[in-house]
Order: structure tokens, then C-alpha cells, then sequence
């Protein structure tokens, strides 16, 4: 960040501050400025002369001519000199002087402007806020360069480690240019890396709202950007940031990182955690050797050595696992070795959990079928656990929508879904948010 701010903050501050803000020409003989005036080189340069105060000057700011005083005239001059002379042992005592002998905003922005220049020349970054500053305090500035000079001074002071000065200098421009989406990630990495990570999300996510306005969709990068600020902090709201990212780019890679992402930031228990190994496997977002190990230990683990096997199989097909290596050799064995005639009795299974007492025992053979791929029996199941005994309305809602999902009932599943309350309800926002990326 710094290296990138700070090239962009000086080249910007020595090419556009000094080339857009009105310039001053002089024209200096002899011993002391001389007018820009033609008559003084004709033969009425006696009288004109005569006239003008002794040591003062014409200079052109603009298309405007101002007259500047005798005597900061030559602590100008004086200052120009050491600037062209590049003589920094003197330049601080004689931009002090310069400025002391300004009585006027033009006095004022002409000992500015030298020295910015001399800022840029000796990279004092120091100096150059400082000199930015002058200048906008000379009231000589248009609206556009002053937004400019702010978004200078803003990078200038990030430079210096000094946020605070920063984060002031950067919602000037937003205050100038509400339309300027430059200023957005410097203000959010100013209020991060300057203390306040809530606010720079608070930021990142308005320009999220703004340029998804209208049915357009906003940058992947900012979303990114949004989510690191975030996650790095541990804010709670990451998660649902992380859903509206694959949301709008829902490719495997991200469906991935997105449900990694809360189950990092959250202390899941084995039941929750294989739901959403079961939303990764839904998304086709199996990433590597490890979310296969995870997947089927968790198959395992709850009683479903079928889809344990077929987790395992599917990670072989695509060249992921290796069976015959460990832990995967022991895992395939002992799925094979516990789901032997399981597929065949699946029938059986499904007329076992639509007359089951209680709503446990229903939950747990709806699962079964789940495993094997038969969500529409599943979810039958299901809806008959909710109106048994000792029914967890959230857990089987959640796995009904899980079932409807995968079945491609998008409404069903939506109005299941959104029953979940309670600690499930984030784990339910997930699935949402990929019932919502079905075709």
C-alpha cells in the first residue's frame, strides 16, 4: 500500500497541483524582479519605473496580472533561486520567509507552490503536506484542484503513518467529488490500518451498494478487498459480506473460500461443519485432498458410511485423492466395510424414517437417503420429522432446505431455509445464497 500511494501521491502533487493551479510568470533583472510589463522595456520603462514601488513585480496568475509587494518580491525570488539551485540547507529558513512576507492570498499560493516544488524535488513528505496544505488555504484553488490537493494530502499523510490527518484529508474529497471512486479504498485503508476496521467496511461496503445500484454488479476486487478488511479484523459481519461476494461471482474457487471463511471465524460443532462440507460438495468447491479427508472422517464419524464413499470416490475421479494411500486407504475401507448392502436398503430406510416415533430417528434416515443422493425421498422425510415427537424444527428445516436444494425445488427450499433461527440460521444463509445462484 505504501509504496503504491506514495509513488502515485508525489507524481499526482508535482504534475497536476503545479501544472493546473495558476501559474505565476516572472521576468527578473539586475539586481531585484522586474515588471511583465511590455512598457517597461519600451521607452516609457523610466516612468513606469518611477511609479512602481522600488523591488516589486508583475506577476500572471491565471489571466489575471497582480502586483506583488517589494518585499515579498525578493523573499520570492530568493526562494525560486534555492529552489532551481536545489540548495536544501536553506530552503526551510526561506520558505519562512517567503511566507512571512505574504500579505495577500496570491503572495500566499506563490510561496505555496515553490515550495511544494521544492517538496517534490527533495521528497520530504513532511514538507510536502505541508506545502499542500498552504495551498489550499490560499483560497486560490478551484473546487477541482482543491479536491486534488486533498487527495494528495491524504496520501501524503498515510505516507507519514499520520491516519488520522489522513482519514480528514480524504473525506474532504468525498465531501468535494461525492462521485469520486478513487478516494474509497485509500479512505478504507486509512480507517484499517489507522484503528478502525468497522468503519473502513462501513466505507467499502457503501461503494459496494453504490455501483451495484440499478441491476449493475460492483468489481470482484472490492469485494475482496471488503472481506480481507473484515475477515483480518474478525467482524461479524464477514460472514454475510462473504455470501454477497458469491453471490455476485459465484465460482467454485470463491464458494470455497467463502465457507472456509466462517468456518474459520466460527467454532462449529462436527454436525454443522459436515452440513456445510455438503454445501462445498454442492457448489462443486471440493478444493484439495484435505476438504475430502474432512468431508468423509465427518461422514463417518455421524453414521453415514455411504456418503462417506462416495465423497471418496467422486475425490479419485477427480485425481485428488490417492486410495491407496493414507488416511484415504482407511477411510474407503472402513466406508466399505460399514455401508455394505446400506444402498440396497435405502427403500427400506425411507419407509423406516416416514414411520419412525420420534423425530430423531426420521432426521437420521433422511440423512441417509441425503448421502446417497436421494433428496426427493429425503425430503419427504423430513417433513414428516418436523410433526414428530421431540422435533428440532430448525435442525430438520435446515436439512429440508439442504434436500429441496439439491433436488432443484428452488421455492421449497427458499421457504425452508428461511425458517432457520438460532445457531443454524448462518449456516441456512449459505445455502440461500446458493439456491439462489440455481439456474
Amino acid at each position: 500500500m505504501k509504496s503504491t500511494i506514495k509513488t502515485l501521491g508525489i507524481a499526482i502533487a508535482a504534475s497536476t497541483i503545479l501544472a493546473t493551479g495558476a501559474q505565476a510568470q516572472r521576468d527578473y533583472g539586475g539586481g531585484g524582479p522586474q515588471t511583465t510589463d511590455p512598457q517597461s522595456r519600451s521607452e516609457k520603462a523610466q516612468e513606469k519605473q518611477e511609479k512602481a514601488p522600488k523591488g516589486s513585480a508583475t506577476v500572471t496568475l491565471g489571466d489575471k496580472k497582480i502586483k506583488i509587494s517589494a518585499a515579498f518580491a525578493k523573499a520570492y525570488q530568493d526562494l525560486v533561486t534555492a529552489v532551481e539551485a536545489n540548495d536544501t540547507a536553506t530552503l526551510p529558513a526561506k520558505v519562512a520567509a517567503a511566507h512571512a512576507a505574504a500579505q495577500t492570498k496570491e503572495e500566499h499560493y506563490l510561496a505555496s507552490q515553490a515550495q511544494l516544488k521544492a517538496a517534490v524535488a527533495t521528497k520530504n513528505d513532511a514538507e510536502l503536506a505541508t506545502a499542500l496544505e498552504a495551498l489550499i488555504s490560499s483560497g486560490m484553488l478551484d473546487q477541482a484542484q482543491t479536491s486534488n490537493a486533498y487527495l494528495n494530502l491524504g496520501k501524503t499523510r498515510y505516507n507519514l503513518k499520520q491516519f488520522p490527518q489522513a482519514i480528514a484529508a480524504f473525506e474532504k474529497v468525498q465531501q468535494l467529488e461525492p462521485g469520486n471512486q478513487e478516494i474509497i479504498p485509500l479512505l478504507a485503508q486509512a480507517r484499517s490500518i489507522g484503528g478502525n476496521p468497522a468503519d473502513a467496511v462501513a466505507t467499502l461496503r457503501q461503494a459496494i451498494a453504490q455501483q451495484s445500484a440499478n441491476g449493475a454488479k460492483a468489481p470482484e476486487d472490492l469485494y475482496k478487498r471488503t472481506i480481507s478488511v473484515a475477515y483480518k479484523a474478525k467482524l461479524p459481519v464477514t460472514a454475510e459480506i462473504s455470501r454477497q461476494w458469491v453471490a455476485a461471482y459465484p465460482t467454485a474457487a470463491n464458494w470455497s473460500d467463502a465457507i472456509r471463511i466462517y468456518r474459520n471465524l466460527n467454532n462449529t460443532d462436527e454436525a454443522a461443519t459436515l452440513d456445510l462440507f455438503r454445501l462445498t460438495r454442492a457448489a462443486k468447491a471440493m478444493k484439495d485432498d484435505g476438504d475430502y479427508d474432512r468431508y468423509a472422517y465427518l461422514a463417518l464419524s455421524k453414521g453415514y458410511p455411504g456418503e462417506a464413499k462416495l465423497v471418496l470416490e467422486e475425490g479419485a475421479a477427480a485425481k485428488v485423492v490417492d486410495l491407496s494411500k493414507s488416511p484415504f486407504k482407511e477411510e474407503m475401507d472402513q466406508a466399505k466395510a460399514k455401508s455394505a448392502g446400506e444402498a440396497a436398503g435405502l427403500g427400506a430406510a425411507a419407509t423406516k424414517g416416514l414411520n419412525a416415533a420420534t423425530a430423531k430417528a426420521a432426521l437420521a434416515n433422511g440423512d441417509l437417503l441425503y448421502g446417497y443422493g436421494e433428496y426427493a425421498k429425503a425430503a419427504e422425510i423430513f417433513r414428516a420429522a418436523l410433526k414428530k415427537p421431540g422435533a428440532d424444527a430448525n435442525l430438520i428445516n435446515l436439512h429440508l432446505g439442504m434436500a429441496l436444494a439439491r433436488a432443484g425445488d428452488k421455492a421449497g427450499a427458499t421457504a425452508a431455509l428461511n425458517a432457520v433461527t438460532g445457531p443454524r440460521a448462518e449456516i441456512a444463509k449459505y445455502w440461500l445464497t446458493y439456491v439462489s445462484t440455481l439456474a
